[in-house]
């Protein structure tokens, strides 16, 4: 029974889609909505790769950031590692024991 219910749906979902394609491309009034919908498509679209330019300038940008903070705290690591050891890797301080 669900599985007709389902198929119902669609195929009404299908013929709603199919009435408005048919009214936007072979009536004169759905001629003259596309036409005047047209451009404000094309600026949504505009929108949307600007939107996705800034997007992208911000993950590279993100990403520098962190290569850089990256290769600072291992720079200082590496300092803090050779100002700590003396030579072989030992450590320079001396023990009581």
């Amino acid at each position: 029974m669900r599985h007709n219910a389902q198929a119902l749906a669609v195929t009404m979902i299908g013929a709603v889609v199919g009435g408005l394609t048919g009214y936007l491309l072979f009536t004169e009034q759905g001629r003259a909505w596309r036409r005047k919908l047209e451009p404000q498509i094309e600026d949504l679209m505009r929108e949307i790769d600007q939107f996705r330019g800034t997007v992208a300038r911000a993950s590279s940008a993100a990403g520098e950031g962190w290569r850089m903070l990256h290769d600072a705290l291992g720079e200082q690591a590496a300092q803090h590692a050779t100002s700590e050891s003396g030579p072989y890797g030992r450590s320079s301080q001396t023990h009581p024991f």
